[in-house]
């Protein structure tokens, strides 16, 4: 008679919510094993009792075989008692409070449910809350672990038999699928006019909004994570009225268009794009911009990239393709999607809510009566085709430029463990970031901290990853700037010890986290602005960051610069340029170098001068992004801004890609910290300006003199220090030149780059470097 063995499983990770169970039961059954699985909040338990070689087989094949949306970070196995168990079931979960659950990132819908969808023998025909174990919504309506029917936004909608079927029935794969419904039990849609007066009601009112979209009209839908804003994207009246209502002059929009054969007439589709358009996360894609496409050319005409996605819910694919059917073949179907909100609010996510503060904006209302639990933006991705080289081993080829829906709450693993701490992350682009063990867990997009509703948001995030993780900070990470709200609501508890951590110093930790390292690393964190050590403003620096002993050292920076008026110079780049004009002895118009912003501003430039000879309201600065804003106001690029970055964004697109020729871009190796001379850099644009050089080949040797003095300066630093690593980190590295361009010029002096490709190097990282400090400094 064979020897009867049992072992007991426990899993931890992204297991619940994700068919793992049902995997499980399956693999048992084919290896004719006893048993059980059950969801615990420690992780998924399964005890597993037949012969020695099926036990050991299902030990094998457990972790080789998983569903595609699982993800293991600790499996145990231990021996344990035979019983004489021969059957095996599936449990009810049990509750209690744990540590090890993952909860699965929102899922685009699968293939499986677009088929029920489109059969009109299916009982799920055009039905658009349609989901599977394989798709569908998880983060945005899980209130906590167990991922189980009663702790989501479904517990409301109670199953009907056909539906409860299929929940109970192993061998289906809607088994324990916690958002399935069909059009008996599940949510239903309806349209209303911007009052709140029903219009119409299920099919007939996505038909109908179809049709108003084809019509020009502005419409609010109520979405996975919370509204969007839709219009016709080719729609050049419908796009620009948009943009008037929503306060959103010209920062770029992104579009939802029905396949991806759209979506290459549009932009030019890579291999990378392609893979994340399609992919399961479907995020926003940025991909070149294809002349003639189209489309408005309000859309995004400050870019040479345009910010595409395909439907990633039932709801967006039926509305699509009612749309196509609606305004013909002559013009691509496409839709402006972009987030449901008024400028600096967060996104809205319930119908009341909607109704108020979107009736300004939008003619036409899609709502649901599925709740949505957790506000989650579209991320927006980056591909990096074959053109990036990658490095320090990581295998994603793309950047993130926003990380939200798809993508959270994935953690990041950590190369040390310690006590949980908090990343509370800085002003704009806030995320949040909470550590558990060797796992952080960055936060979605929250946006600038300047509204009371957008911190209301901020809290609620905190509050709920706190709830699903189980676990409280030991210890917050706040930024050294006093104003950032992050750092008020630190200041203002005494519950846990607040730690204080310079901000362009968490942004080359965030790498660090990353990367997994714990050795010390060069950074080059190249960025906005940021309160330095030493009271000025830095954001252009080189540093030496040493995680294991907690220290970090300003090796070198940018050329210092002065903004005349402190936030007025951000939204006015001229007056960075008049300052930098300043600084070169050019201190009144006609001293030397024309200066192209002149005309209409006499009296405001009087002003700004007045302010330099006094040295009055003039912070300092060594900013990268800063730098930018001052070269492109001084060849007329960009005078003034409506949103962050553009200056930047304009030079780069203007650059004349057959120049070759960089721009010197010295090291002063004799300062301590050394000084890159980027005020050369500005001083040769300015020159060749006035000699009538072309503002694209300005901007090319510009561009290729930064990263030409970058490397210099970088090498410099390894030769000193004997550290090859650098870490690169910043908003500047969202410019894809300098993203492209530096790590090489690195490498070929013997460097190694390492970029962000799982945060944004932006500040929507930030908060991931705070926590790996704070778990450095605490363990």
């Amino acid at each position: 008679m064979p020897i009867r063995a049992r072992c007991r499983h426990l899993v931890a990770g992204q297991v619940q919510g994700v068919g793992f169970r049902p995997f499980v039961y399956r693999l048992a059954r084919e290896l004719e094993l006893g048993g059980f699985v059950q969801n615990t909040p420690e992780g998924v338990v399964i005890e597993v009792e037949g012969t020695t070689d099926a036990v050991a087989a299902f030990g094998r094949r457990l972790p080789a075989e998983i569903p595609p949306l699982a993800r293991i970070l600790h499996h145990d196995q231990t021996p344990a008692e035979p019983s004489g168990e021969t059957a095996f079931r599936i449990d009810k979960s049990a509750p209690g409070s744990g540590h090890e659950v993952l909860i699965s990132p929102d899922v685009a819908t699968c293939p499986n449910c677009l088929t029920d969808m489109t059969d009109p023998a299916n009982r799920r025909y055009r039905y658009p809350f349609t989901n599977c174990t394989n798709c569908g919504p998880r983060y945005t309506i899980t209130r906590s672990v167990p991922y189980d029917r009663e702790t989501t936004s479904m517990a409301c909608f109670p199953l009907c038999p056909d539906c409860a079927a299929e929940y109970a029935d192993p061998a289906d794969r809607r088994f324990h699928a916690q958002p399935n419904a069909c059009p008996v039990c599940g949510p239903k849609v309806w349209l209303t006019d911007a009052s709140g007066t029903r219009l119409a009601e299920g099919d007939a009112a996505i038909r109908r909004l179809a049709r108003a979209l084809a019509d020009g009209a502005i419409a609010a839908v109520k979405g996975l994570g919370g509204f969007h804003l839709l219009c016709d994207a080719t729609n050049d009246a419908a796009v620009r009225e948009l943009r008037q209502r929503k306060h959103r002059p010209s920062k770029a929009l992104a579009v939802m268009v029905s396949n991806l054969d759209t979506a290459e007439r549009i932009g030019e589709v890579g291999p990378r794009a392609r893979e994340l358009l399609t992919g399961t996360a479907r995020p926003i894609t940025l991909v070149p911009v294809r002349p003639k496409n189209g489309l408005s050319p309000a859309i995004a005409s400050d870019t040479t990239e345009i910010g595409i996605m395909l439907p990633y819910t039932p709801l967006h694919h039926l509305l699509l393709g009612d749309f196509a059917a609606a305004i013909g073949g002559d013009r691509p179907a496409a839709l402006v999607a972009t987030s449901g909100n008024a400028g600096g609010e967060p996104i809205s996510l319930g119908n009341r809510e909607a109704l108020s503060r979107l009736a300004a904006i939008a003619d036409i209302f899609l709502l649901h009566n599925r709740d949505i639990l957790i506000r989650t933006d579209d991320s927006v991705v980056r591909p990096l085709e074959a053109d990036v080289a990658p490095d320090g081993g990581h295998t994603p080829r793309h950047m993130f430029l926003r990380r939200a829906r798809g993508y959270v709450p994935s953690p990041v693993i950590l190369p040390v463990s310690g006590p949980p701490v908090a990343g509370l992350g800085p002003m704009l682009k806030a995320t949040l970031c909470l550590t558990k063990g060797n796992q952080a867990f960055v936060s979605q997009h929250i946006g600038d901290l300047e509204s009371l509703e957008a911190f209301g948001f901020y809290e609620e995030i905190l509050d709920h990853l706190q709830g699903v993780l189980k676990v409280r900070p030991e210890a917050l990470v706040a930024d050294l700037h006093p104003d950032y709200p992050s750092t008020r609501f630190a200041l203002e508890q005494n519950a846990v010890p607040v730690l204080r951590l310079q901000h362009h110093v968490a942004h080359i930790y965030a790498v660090l986290a990353e990367h997994g390292l714990r050795e010390p690393v060069l950074g080059l964190a190249l960025d906005g602005t940021g309160l330095g050590e030493d009271g000025t403003l830095w954001g252009g620096e080189c540093l030496l960051v040493d995680p294991g002993a907690g220290t970090h050292k300003r090796l070198g920076h940018f050329a210092p610069m002065r903004l005349p008026g402190g936030d007025a110079a951000v939204r006015e780049p001229w007056r960075i340029a008049q300052a930098c004009h300043f600084l070169l002895g050019d201190k009144a118009p006609g001293d030397g170098l024309p200066w192209p912003w002149i005309t209409g501003r006499e009296s405001a430039t009087r002003l700004v001068g007045t302010m330099l000879e006094k040295g009055l309201n003039c912070p300092v600065t060594t900013s990268c992004g800063r730098l930018f804003d001052a070269v492109a106001a001084a060849i007329g690029v960009c005078q003034t801004i409506d949103y962050e970055g553009q200056a930047a964004i304009l030079l780069e697109r203007v650059q004349d890609m057959a120049e070759t020729r960089p721009y010197a871009c010295p090291v002063d190796l004799s300062a301590n910290p050394a000084r890159l001379e980027t005020l050369e850099l500005f001083r040769q644009a300015a020159t060749d300006a006035a000699r009538g050089e072309s503002a694209g080949r300005i901007a090319r040797r510009f561009h290729l003199g930064l990263v030409a003095g970058l490397a210099a300066l970088a090498g410099e630093m390894a030769a000193r220090t004997g550290i090859a690593r650098v870490a690169l980190s910043g908003g500047v590295l969202q410019n894809r030149t300098i993203a492209t361009l530096l790590p090489p010029a690195l490498r070929k002096r013997g460097l190694i780059p390492l970029s962000q490709r799982r945060v944004p190097s932006n500040d929507g990282g930030l908060s991931l470097g705070q926590a790996f400090y704070g778990v450095f400094v605490t363990r």
